[in-house]
């Protein structure tokens, strides 16, 4: 049977005491086309598997000095990590009991000395099946969370997502002590663009706002879109005057340069209400929330363009 082999080189951690074993594995390993990390006892096993960028896969002798493969074992599934970790054991024991004690400690596999070449060859492609089994599952999972907390029309954090963000800033802001701002931003005659030029390049103003917003702000602040034309922010340890000079880059980012949609370039602005606490209780985020929606109620009465903070 031919068996294919690694269509990129994956780094497989060879964990042997024994010099002879060692030489085989790094040669066997090599040749198949994985990379070799080597480890000739368990403390220094450990250490690989544990490190930033560690092996996915792992071929640990159950004996070694430091540590044996089992709590080896044991300690990369007790971590948790994320990717996973295929561990497969080589063990000199045939009781069925010692087996049972390595599948329970996490290993994927194991394999008993001495072994044939080929039945190596076949566990370690079973194991990379199994990572890119694994490696699918958590693009989809993540793929369904970007769904979940993300508007699909701009990008942003959608409104659920941006109220948990305030409240979680606004209890870690408690905790420390420190102020929170909060801001909302809506398109200035935002009616007028849909009834004038459609629902579509509404839509696209709608982006390419977003896009201006979200270039506009600090890499730590939360952003998402609200609720139509609407947009709010938490501004973590921001106090008045740090959340009116944020507020007004924001402002002029969305007016910097007409809107190019369908060929046409329109003269887009936004307005701003921005309310602050010094300090934070998610208690009272619905009511600076409300302060901030006054703030922005104000900035449309005063003419537009405009920043408004609450007093």
């Amino acid at each position: 049977m031919r068996i294919q082999e690694p269509e990129r080189p994956m780094s497989v951690l060879a964990a042997e005491d024994n010099p002879v074993f060692q030489s085989m594995l790094r040669h066997l390993l090599t040749k198949w086309g994985y990379r070799v990390i080597a480890a000739r006892e368990g403390n220094e096993a450990w250490k690989l598997l544990s490190a930033a960028n560690a092996p996915r896969m792992a071929i640990l002798d159950w004996m070694m000095p430091g540590m044996d493969g089992v709590e080896v074992c044991r300690r990369v599934r007790c971590a948790g990590r994320e990717p996973y970790q295929y561990i497969l054991l080589l063990t000199a024991r045939t009781e069925s009991q010692d087996l049972v004690e390595g599948m329970d400690a996490g290993a994927d596999d194991y394999l008993t000395k001495p072994f044939h070449p080929q039945e190596l060859r076949v566990r370690l492609r079973a194991g990379r099946r199994i990572l890119e089994l694994q490696e699918e599952l958590v693009l989809a999972r993540e793929a369904l969370r970007e769904q979940a907390t993300h508007d699909d029309m701009t990008g942003l954090l959608n409104r659920t997502a941006v109220l948990e963000a305030l409240r979680n800033e606004a209890e870690r802001a408690g905790r420390e002590g420190r102020p929170l701002s909060v801001l909302l931003a809506d398109f200035d005659y935002f009616k007028r663009i849909n009834d004038t030029y459609g629902h579509l390049a509404g839509d696209a103003v709608l982006r390419e706002g977003a896009r201006r917003m979200k270039a506009a702000i600090r890499r730590y602040d939360a952003l998402g879109r609200y609720g139509g034309e609407e947009f709010l922010a938490a501004l973590p340890n921001s106090d008045s005057a740090a959340a009116l000079a944020q507020a007004t880059r924001l402002r002029e980012a969305v007016e910097a340069e007409p809107f190019s949609i369908g060929g046409v370039g329109l003269a887009v602005t936004c307005s701003v209400g921005i309310a602050t606490i010094a300090r934070p209780d998610a208690r009272r985020i619905d009511a600076l929330i409300r302060e901030a929606d006054t703030a922005l109620y104000r900035a449309k009465h005063a003419g537009r363009n405009r920043v408004e903070a609450f007093q």
